[in-house]
């Protein structure tokens, strides 16, 4: 099992370490080794990271940028952002770096209700 995500559920929801060790009843230093991957936790603190993040357990155990490393096929798995209050996303930089995004490039937004939504980089056209 890999908990490389537990700093990125952590700091997506605002906590520091010291908040999760209360509300699971461990020592700060116990939260560090999980995140650091020194040590891993406990099945109970497995769920009750899950609930407190409100993810799957799945996402919590399962290194998600490895399973996108090992397809052939050029999809990729970037990770998992919030959206703001201002209806606003930060994306991965290795997303950036993978489609060449950068500072002050257009995107343009498509969606589809039964599909999602699809980001595409036109910065290209604004150039000419």
């Amino acid at each position: 099992m890999d908990f490389n995500n537990l700093k990125l559920f952590r700091k997506q929801n605002g906590f520091t370490q010291e908040q999760v060790a209360e509300k699971l009843g461990v020592s700060r230093q116990a939260v560090a080794k999980w995140e650091r991957g020194e040590s891993v936790p406990d099945i109970e603190n497995v769920i009750a990271l899950a609930d407190m993040y409100e993810v799957t357990v799945d996402s919590l155990v399962r290194n998600m940028t490895s399973l996108s490393d090992k397809r052939s096929d050029k999809k990729h798995m970037f990770g998992i952002t919030r959206v703001n209050d201002k209806g606003q996303i930060t994306l991965t930089k290795k997303c950036r770096e993978v489609f060449g995004i950068n500072t002050g490039d257009a995107i343009l937004i498509l969606g589809d209700e039964d599909k999602g939504i699809a980001l595409v980089r036109v910065s290209e056209i604004f150039e000419k």
